[in-house]
């Protein structure tokens, strides 16, 4: 059984940094590429960053240059490293994982198993 455990969210001051991990149980977690999603309330999950196997990366437009997703396939974990937090960054942050294979999507249907979120809260 795939399980997704995410830590690392908080509360920061906007300009502030965090880094978020996943840790990836009972998953070929070297074979597939695996994504960040966040969700704000009352609004539709959203996808952050995503990334192959093979350590090729995708960002959504808004956190290029911000945000940077890397990997340990020793140690089965996914990060997220936030800079330059903002106000509008703070929702609940997703782990997430697809069975397929190739380059990273961003697309939240190719994601087949999901961690249950880390809530990232940014002041102004």
């Amino acid at each position: 059984q795939v399980q997704l455990v995410e830590s690392g969210g908080g509360s920061v001051q906007a300009g502030g940094s965090l880094r978020l991990s996943c840790a990836a149980f009972g998953y070929a977690y070297s074979l597939y590429y695996m994504g960040w999603f966040r969700q704000a309330p009352g609004q539709e999950r959203e996808a952050v960053a995503a990334i192959g196997s093979d350590g090729r990366t995708r960002y959504a437009d808004s956190m290029k240059g911000r945000f940077t997703v890397s990997q340990d396939n020793a140690k089965n974990i996914l990060y997220l490293q936030m800079n330059s937090l903002k106000p509008e960054d703070t929702a609940m942050y997703y782990c997430a994982a697809s069975s397929r294979v190739g380059f990273p999507s961003l697309w939240i249907y190719e994601y087949n198993y999901w961690g249950q979120g880390t809530q990232v809260t940014v002041s102004s």
